[in-house]
């Protein structure tokens, strides 16, 4: 099973991908997560991209592109994978479905996690305060900024995947257990 997991920042993207990946025994492929671990790694990457990811902004599409492309060929995808919060712009998701034909994989569903905006800034703020190991993309400016670009180039996206018929919407203001059964109903 190949899903696109989609939702502001807060929405529960990472919690509810845990629950796919255990329940159909399929990977997640997190941009966040492998940019975040390139800037550990001091590579040139991590390096180019960590002042972009300080402001809250998005790494270039190109950096982005040519790093999916690469994990997508890793053979423990074979099974199936989750796009975390991936694509995020509306070119993304163009050259997304590039690269899905080149290499032969379809995309079962599309799933979005709704959640109104000060529940997210509640979230958000939570974990920072209750976490050791906050983000450093946890704080109020950085993700105001981050919605204010999600509702301006990743809303889109969902439009582009809605006319596709495979967009299923969740109510991300549900308990996480509400979600992960709303979700597995609609699968």
């Amino acid at each position: 099973m190949n899903l696109i997991l989609f939702g502001p920042p807060g929405a529960g993207k990472g919690t509810q991908a845990k629950f796919l990946i255990n329940k159909f025994n399929i990977i997640q492929i997190s941009t966040g997560d492998i940019l975040r671990e390139e800037v550990r790694s001091k590579t040139d990457l991590g390096l180019s991209a960590k002042n972009i990811m300080d402001r809250g902004d998005l790494v270039p599409d190109e950096i982005i592109m040519s790093i999916i492309e690469k994990r997508l060929s890793k053979p423990d995808c074979n099974n199936g994978f989750i796009l975390d919060g991936f694509p995020r712009t509306l070119n993304q998701a163009i050259e997304l479905d590039k690269i899905l034909k080149k290499h032969q994989i379809d995309i079962d569903k599309i799933i979005e996690i709704d959640v109104e905006e000060e529940i997210l800034i509640q979230r958000i703020t939570t974990r920072a305060l209750e976490t050791n190991n906050s983000r450093d993309d946890d704080n109020s400016n950085v993700l105001k900024n981050r919605i204010e670009i999600y509702k301006k180039d990743t809303k889109p996206v969902l439009n582009f995947y809605s006319n596709m018929d495979k967009l299923i919407t969740i109510n991300g203001m549900l308990s996480i257990d509400e979600v992960s059964e709303e979700i597995l109903n609609s699968l």
